[in-house]
């Protein structure tokens, strides 16, 4: 059995969508990250970066892994036994970690970056906007270009899709559109149709809703969290 501590967030997205796609047995455990429960000292003794996602494998001698990447790896690598997520060895193995990297490196902080200044800053400073609207969309052409090739990022379907996905999926509150990148437009709509992508991204259910307020609130705590 495996704990999941994890918030509604891609990076939280990315492991709940692992595990339901290997179809291991899991429990959540939803930090409320307003309210600061990331910083607690029992979840400090599990991540002490004190950042979601973070996992506890109780069939491991409840052994403790954080970083998604790190995540995805250690649970590709001991529950998928066919290595059809990460391949076990070679040139299979090092392109999808290559790509698993540069969502890691690139997609995720530049897109979090585009979050901080478009949605959640108070002052609107419109050059840190560009900079990093700008890079997201350089970073969108990489992928597109890279998918005008492949039906998915290393060739078949794999982790780092998976980590990439619940990134793009939220490119609209990043400010970024993905009109005119047809190859990513493609690849997004096929991932959100599989199922196990679809019961991922509800665990937990994202707070951001279409009622009125919800983004206002939203907002109001990422803004909590920053400033802590």
């Amino acid at each position: 059995m495996i704990t999941l501590y994890t918030a509604a967030t891609p990076n939280g997205h990315k492991i709940s969508i692992l595990l339901e796609e290997l179809g291991l047995p899991y429990q959540v455990q939803v930090l409320d990250l307003a309210q600061q429960e990331q910083k607690a000292e029992a979840f400090l003794q599990i991540n002490p970066n004190g950042r979601i996602p973070a996992i506890v494998d109780h069939g491991n001698a409840d052994f403790a892994v954080f970083e998604s990447g790190a995540i995805l790896i250690y649970l590709a690598d001991h529950a998928d036994l066919a290595g059809a997520l990460l391949p076990r060895a070679g040139n299979a193995r090092s392109t999808v970690l290559q790509w698993l990297m540069f969502q890691m490196g690139g997609v995720g902080p530049m897109m979090g970056q585009a979050n901080v200044f478009f949605r959640y800053f108070p002052e609107k400073i419109q050059s840190a906007i560009d900079r990093y609207q700008n890079e997201v969309k350089r970073l969108f052409a990489v992928l597109d270009t890279r998918l005008a090739q492949q039906p998915f990022l290393a060739g078949d379907y794999s982790v780092a899709d998976i980590a990439t996905f619940p990134w793009v999926h939220t490119h609209a509150w990043s400010g970024v559109a993905l009109d005119g990148f047809v190859h990513l437009a493609r690849w997004h709509a096929q991932i959100a149709a599989r199922p196990a992508v679809q019961r991922g991204l509800l665990v937990p259910a994202p707070k951001l809703t279409a009622d009125a307020g919800s983004a206002d609130k939203f907002i109001r705590d990422a803004r909590q969290i920053l400033q802590k």
